[in-house]
């Protein structure tokens, strides 16, 4: 076949997005203002039911959806907000999967919290094959200092959430929640953790906007079985609009919480505002109004709101999102057909209980080293196909691994991303653009297999 250039994930952006970004310049609110507003309204809605065209214009839906998501800088942001709004501090203990990426852990580490990493199931789930936690060492991990799990939904496939909710409410009993009120951050996360009454589930839904899940549980406490998109299963949730995802605002991010007893949501939100704002009780929007110059600063926080410009694209992914999924789905059925005809493992992105966002394509190739993969995705770079490796496990990373003592305390971690590539998987790809990369791994990897 002819060379052809493949990218590994750049962002698919039109006229469309274009024309919406021009169209915020021309209306002087270039920082947070109403499209960031329209964007946290409609993504609400979108999580809830899975719909991107409900008309939050409307003023019953504005006032069912506001104030239930709130769009950041980014996603990692979001996940350290949504510690921080939980009250999470030092002295308290996060567990994150050792296979993941470093925001997931780090975020915990600027609370101050100490994070416990958990190794994965061996070769992954055994359905979707993702990357997914050990659940078993999960349960032996949690402790009376635990206050938070972080669950990440990797690939856009989504996790076993009826399996972590039944071990975190099984250890209620070690659960102490934190009792200070001596400002309003710790007081929120008091209360947000007596009202919850064990550890919290935090999803790192990075990848998975737009995924869902048969569930039987949630933070909400046991429902009757049904489908809950990311967002609407988990305690909290952040989600990634980095340029590289599915979903894009450049940079960006968004955090999702679902309702909790006793705790206003309303009162959530607000917090989300002040830490991402300096802890200025009056945003731009909210001081044009008349009279209304004066503010308070209420504490010494953060700046990591999402501006209009950023919105602006955000808006029209949305409207075209649903395409952009199905798109996706149309390559990863050209993916699966040529892997499953020459025997290399990968994500199932569609179960019966589970579809995934289908934002990354695992190939794991049987019986190589990781000298031998790093030579298959040089060579496949040399037929002008760009590849990836998600991810090195953190206990590999300089930053991790004297914290957790090396690699190998995390056996399966590192056996799963030994001989794993991740193959381009974008709405830009056309249908001779998968067949190429599906001729081209074919080419390379025969060598490879015995």
């Amino acid at each position: 076949m002819e060379k052809r250039t493949i990218n590994f994930s750049p962002p698919d952006i039109t006229e469309l997005e274009i024309s919406e970004v021009a169209n915020a310049l021309h209306s002087g609110w270039i920082t947070t203002g109403p499209r960031t507003k329209m964007l946290e309204c409609r993504l609400a809605a979108y999580i809830e039911t899975g719909k991107n065209d409900v008309d939050c214009t409307d003023r019953d839906a504005f006032a069912k959806y506001s104030q239930r998501v709130v769009c950041l800088n980014s996603a990692t942001a979001a996940e350290e907000l949504n510690l921080r709004i939980l009250g999470i501090t030092a002295g308290d203990e996060v567990i994150v999967p050792a296979y993941t990426y470093t925001a997931s852990a780090s975020a915990a580490i600027h609370c101050g919290a100490t994070v416990k990493f958990v190794d994965i199931q061996k070769n992954g789930d055994k359905d979707s094959h993702a990357p997914e936690m050990d659940y078993d060492a999960l349960e032996a991990a949690i402790t009376p200092k635990t206050k938070a799990i972080i669950v990440v939904d990797l690939g856009g496939i989504v996790c076993d959430y009826d399996r972590v909710f039944e071990i975190v409410e099984s250890k209620r009993s070690l659960f102490t929640p934190l009792d200070d009120y001596s400002d309003p951050v710790a007081g929120l996360g008091s209360s947000l953790q007596h009202s919850i009454g064990r550890v919290a589930v935090i999803a790192d839904c990075a990848h998975s906007l737009g995924a869902s899940r048969i569930v039987s549980h949630t933070g909400e406490g046991e429902i009757e079985k049904q489908r809950r998109y990311c967002g609407r299963i988990a305690d909290f949730t952040s989600f990634s609009f980095h340029a590289v995802k599915n979903f894009t605002t450049a940079e960006g991010g968004a955090a999702a919480w679902l309702p909790i007893d006793g705790v206003d949501s309303k009162e959530i939100y607000k917090m989300y505002q002040l830490l991402s704002l300096h802890g200025q009780n009056k945003d731009a929007l909210a001081k044009t109004k008349i009279g209304a110059w004066e503010y308070d600063i209420v504490g010494p926080w953060y700046k990591c709101n999402m501006t209009d410009i950023m919105a602006a694209i955000g808006l029209c992914q949305l409207d075209r999102y649903p395409g952009l999924l199905g798109r996706r789905a149309e390559i990863i059925k050209s993916y699966d057909k040529a892997c499953d005809n020459l025997g290399i493992l990968h994500l199932v992105h569609h179960t019966d209980v589970m579809d995934s966002s289908n934002h990354l394509y695992l190939i794991r190739m049987p019986g190589i080293d990781a000298e031998q993969r790093n030579e298959i995705i040089e060579k496949l770079a040399e037929r002008g196909i760009a590849t990836n490796v998600h991810y090195k496990p953190l206990p590999m990373m300089t930053a991790y691994k004297d914290m957790c003592g090396g690699i190998g305390n995390f056996p399966n971690a590192y056996d799963y991303y030994h001989n794993l590539i991740t193959l381009p998987l974008h709405t830009m790809l056309s249908d001779e653009d998968a067949e190429y990369v599906c001729q081209m791994v074919k080419e390379v990897v025969k060598e490879y297999l015995k």
